[in-house]
Parts: structure tokens; sequence; C-alpha cells
């Protein structure tokens, strides 16, 4: 069981208090969010078809879970995993103009997920997506849009202080950006997970930058990515530091999504060439997508980070092992 104990550790909130100031940071978050970024809600889906295409394959190994439906009895139906390509895709239907964009609420199943303090098979996050003028596909567009997550990030943090003073855990007052590769030179016989921890309690809050490719010492990439979404040149992951666990937390993954060019060329290297012939990459190929930057948020975490909690499910309801959930009763993590 991969369960972490703080030391002396007691929720400040009760559980009722702890439900209302989820409700709030949610609903106060995607307002403040929705308004900087220039976004706007749309539905999305629960479900897509694999034929499709649409699905996220994140690092190639997870089971996304699948069903029939009579009403179309020789297709396969996938719960998402995330919207990463479903978003390019409404953005285009929807017509979407120059600098406009959306968000959503996505919930997934990762069935495969290996459950700890920070990982549910429930995934919780705001999917966003923005069109942008292919000539923004560039590390300063990248960089200004991960400053404004922040700045909303660290108001959050005036607004949890406001209501719940008791509560609040203190941000960094920037954020750090870094290349995983400049933090493998940094720290080479370290995991990548290490890594981010040592970089993470020295700056607070860090982007890693250009996740995907190989690394020179390891030979292994910082982290997994799918080859068809994010450019792996122009993407990265924010992460917190989270005094409670005193581990960093990731709060988004984030980037300017692949042209036409570079879905090719990471295709390619996973040696997956088969999934250019779905008629979303056809249509990336053939430019017919807008060129867009986009991430996801999650709700979940962010409850995490903002109330300083020690286990996921103390900010969302999911399921977990019996031993797990008497473990942490035991040392007062009450699970939702």
């Amino acid at each position: 069981m991969n369960l972490t104990i703080p030391k002396d550790y007691k929720s400040t909130l009760t559980l009722n208090e702890t439900q209302d100031a989820i409700k709030y940071i949610r609903d106060t978050f995607q307002k403040e969010f929705a308004r900087e970024m220039d976004l706007s809600r749309v539905s999305a889906p629960l479900f897509v078809t694999k034929a499709s295409g649409l699905n996220d394959n994140l690092n190639g190994i997870e089971r996304p879970v699948s069903f029939d439906i009579q009403a179309i009895p020789d297709e396969t139906i996938e719960v998402v995993q995330s919207l990463a390509k479903w978003k390019r895709f409404a953005l285009k239907k929807y017509d979407f103009k120059l600098h406009e964009g959306l968000y959503t609420n996505m919930n997934a199943i990762r069935r495969d997920e290996v459950l700890d303090n920070l990982h549910s098979i429930y995934v919780d996050q705001w999917d966003w997506e923005k069109v942008i003028d292919k000539k923004e596909r560039n590390e300063k567009t990248l960089e200004d849009t991960v400053r404004i997550i922040f700045k909303v990030i660290k108001h959050m943090e005036h607004e949890v202080w406001y209501k719940y003073p008791q509560a609040v855990c203190h941000l960094a007052d920037d954020v750090f950006f870094i290349t995983s590769q400049e933090l493998e030179n940094l720290y080479p016989d370290l995991t990548s997970k290490e890594r981010e921890n040592k970089i993470t309690k020295e700056k607070g809050c860090v982007f890693i930058k250009q996740i995907g490719w190989p690394l020179n010492h390891s030979k292994r990439p910082h982290d997994g990515r799918a080859p068809d979404y994010d450019d792996w040149n122009l993407n990265g992951d924010l992460l917190f530091w989270l005094p409670s666990l005193s581990c960093a937390l990731e709060l988004s993954s984030m980037g300017i999504r692949v042209d036409e060019k570079s879905i090719v060329k990471q295709c390619e290297h996973l040696n997956c060439k088969g999934r250019l012939t779905f008629p979303y990459h056809h249509m990336v190929q053939k430019k017919e997508l807008p060129y867009t930057i986009g991430g996801g948020i999650g709700q979940s975490r962010l409850c995490m980070l903002l109330l300083n909690k020690a286990h996921v499910g103390e900010v969302q309801s999911s399921i977990w092992p019996e031993e797990m959930i008497q473990k942490c009763h035991k040392h007062h993590i009450e699970l939702l």
C-alpha cells in the first residue's frame, strides 16, 4: 500500500467545514480563472468512441474503461481519460476565434492508477483550451500563460485565508521555470520524482518545461507523455510544495499543442504511427484544426493544496482499499 502518514497530522477543518471549503474553492476559482483567461464554459463528454481517436492514451499502457451500448452494437465506447484532443476539436466545431477559449469540468476514471495520498481512480479537473496564432507557438506564450494561472491560484490563497485562516496553505510568491534537461543536469543521480521534490522544496512553485523527449543522462523522459496532444518542446508541469506531505504536488499539466509536423515526429518516436490514421490526427496533419494551448488543473488537488490536506480522499469521494481507509482513520485522516 502506497500511503504516507505525516507525523501528528490533524485537519484543522471538520468534515462539514471541509465540504463547505471545497465548494467555495471550486466556485471561486473557476470564475476567476475563466475571467483572467477569457474562457467560456462548455459541456464535455464523459465518454467517446474508440474509433474517433479522441481519447487520451496517457502513457500508452493505461486501460480505458470501455463498454458497448445497445443502440450502436458494433462500436466500443470508452470513458475519457482526459479531454486533451476533444477540446481542440470543440474549438473548431464551436467556431472560437483567435485568443478565445473554453473550459469544462472533466471527470474521468483511470482504472490502472496506483492509489496513494495524491492519486485516485477518479479524476476531476478543469480542462481548458485556447486558440493561438501559429506565430505564438513559442516559450514566451507558454510562460506567460503559466504566470496567469499562477496569479489566479495565488489569489485563491488570499480568498481561502479570509474564510479559513486556520487552514490556509501559504504559497510561493512566484513561479520558477526550468527545463527537464536543466533539472536533470542539476541532479543527475536522482530520479525524476526526487528531482521534482528537491527543486520544488527550494523554490516553492516550479514549472518544469519540455517533458516527453529522452533526457541526456537517464535516456528516459522526465515523465511519460502521449505523442499526439502536447508538443514536447512546448509543454510542462506546474508543481507546488505541499507542506502536509513534504513533497511536490503536480497541480497542472499543460502545453502548446502539436502541429502538423510535431504530431508525426512524436508518434514516430513512440512507434505508434498507426494513430495518425484517426480522424483527429488527420485533421491536425491537414491543418484543419486551430493551433492551441491548453491543459488541465486538478480540482481536488487545488483544494488539497489550499487547505494543506494530507490525502486527496479528504477532498473528493472515491474508492480506496479498506486497509488504507482504516489506517488513515487511525491517524486522523478522514476520507470522504
